[in-house]
């Protein structure tokens, strides 16, 4: 019986098969890499000062445990409704309905903040554009993208991810330069900055503490791959390959700039709400470093306005095609394409931006803090999932897992309860708390409707 249900479980998607696995293999490897990193990090580092480097490693981790517990479920079983999918399939359509509408949630609600955040960078460079008219522009050249073919999302993918890559490679590189005095006008820095100013840890563990709470949810943006990995050739092998070769260079990315920076740079030396990627830029003589990094950061917002997009349609298809979601939703272009479902998607995506832009610190405050730890609990039953069918998966169809979390069970329930400290965290710290409230308000809500649902179909 369980076979059966792993077999069938979902309906047969008529998408499109457009993906190849270069696109995968960027997605994952540039999914995560966002503004989040590239500007959020300073505020991680005013917490934790060259702790920021435990802080990211302790984050990543996470992170990294969760890919590969999706990596695993994926290659199984793979799903455009990915995690959603799993979720059913472990514990019941209740679980299935939450977490895809909560990560739908998520993402139409996070795609207003980057679609506005593009939006200030264009109105910098081009003042007579207002914001809402790049806005506008932004939201349209990316749903003609999703609209056409799934290949369109995927070449936009490979080539912003291949410029986060390149840039993050290229700042390594001078960095390292810098550190060991090789570059013009520069002397070797050795180990002042990571020693001095109160030491490595100069708010102690507390500091690495709240930086991990600082830079967590950078990380979110690896689901995507595994939900693209449905519209591949040869799903199982691409998203194997994806999550193999993402895990220790994601880390490399993160952790090594950190590094590079707290060793260039002292810590407390850092102008809050300036990028201390161009600090350090400014640091080596790099010309126009604000510039620079501007334009990362720009194509970071749209890389990941394109992926929220895409990611939001996928799982609210998925969700239709399991009678969770509207089945007018499951309608698909001869390509593949759920055009429906795009469209519902970026139709909330302009409600959020709208609201962003008339109500930033009311109306749209309330939905960001609704959505602020919804990745955690995404992850946690991402976990859960995880933990009941690699036994079921084991006993039924071993042949399946051509991709294993490492060290089962012990590794998925070490995450598990990194991921119940982070939330405890949340709780007991004074601006994190809000979100936490708010989020768990949601979860709840989502809940209980899905709960409501299932007592009305057994009554039917």
């Amino acid at each position: 019986m369980h076979d059966q249900q792993l077999r069938t479980s979902g309906p047969t998607e008529p998408l499109s098969g457009g993906l190849k696995q270069r696109h995968l293999t960027m997605l994952g490897l540039g999914g995560v890499i966002g503004a989040g990193l590239f500007v959020g990090s300073g505020a991680g580092i005013a917490v934790a000062g060259p702790g920021i480097v435990l802080s990211y490693l302790i984050a990543g981790t996470i992170a990294m445990l969760v890919m590969r517990m999706l990596g695993e479920m994926s290659s199984a079983m793979p799903a455009s409704g990915s995690f959603s999918v799993h979720a059913e399939r472990a514990l019941g359509r209740w679980a299935g309905f939450s977490v895809g509408w909560l990560y739908w949630f998520l993402l139409v609600v996070v795609l207003a903040v980057e679609a506005t955040g593009a939006a200030k960078i264009a109105n910098g460079w081009v003042p007579g554009v207002p914001q809402w008219a790049w806005v506008l522009v932004f939201m349209v050249v990316f749903t003609v993208a999703n609209l056409a073919a799934v290949k369109n999302f995927g070449e936009f993918e490979f080539w912003f991810a291949a410029l986060k890559v390149g840039a993050i490679v290229l700042f390594l590189a001078l960095g390292l330069l810098a550190v060991f005095g090789v570059l013009p006008d520069t002397d070797p820095v050795g180990m002042a900055n990571l020693t001095g100013e109160g030491g490595f840890l100069p708010n102690g563990w507390a500091g690495v503490v709240s930086g991990v709470l600082a830079v967590v949810f950078a990380f979110g943006g690896l689901e995507v791959v595994t939900i693209a990995a449905a519209e591949t050739d040869d799903p199982a092998r691409a998203v194997g390959r994806a999550v193999r070769s993402a895990f220790f260079r994601i880390l490399f990315f993160y952790v090594g700039s950190m590094l590079v920076i707290v060793t260039l740079l002292p810590w407390n030396s850092m102008t809050p709400g300036l990028s201390p990627y161009v600090a350090v830029l400014d640091r080596i003589g790099v010309p126009s470093a604000g510039t620079v990094m501007n334009i990362v950061v720009f194509v970071a917002l749209l890389s990941a306005l394109n992926a929220n997009l895409y990611g939001s349609s996928r799982m609210v298809f998925s969700l239709a095609g399991r009678g969770e979601a509207p089945r007018g939703l499951l309608a698909t272009s001869p390509g593949g394409v759920p055009r429906r479902a795009v469209l519902a998607s970026v139709a909330f995506g302009f409600v959020s931006v709208v609201l962003n832009l008339l109500w930033p610190d009311t109306v749209f405050l309330y939905m960001l803090n609704a959505v602020g730890a919804v990745l955690l609990f995404v992850w946690g039953l991402i976990a859960v999932s995880q933990l009941r069918l690699r036994r079921r998966i084991e006993r039924e169809t071993p042949e399946r897992l051509t991709l294993r979390m490492w060290a089962f069970p012990y590794l998925t329930w070490a995450a598990l309860a990194a991921m119940g400290a982070v939330l405890v965290l949340m709780l007991l710290d004074d601006t994190a708390r809000p979100q936490l409230l708010w989020s768990a308000g949601a979860t709840a809500l989502v809940l209980l409707v899905s709960l409501v649902r299932e007592m009305r179909a057994r009554r039917a």
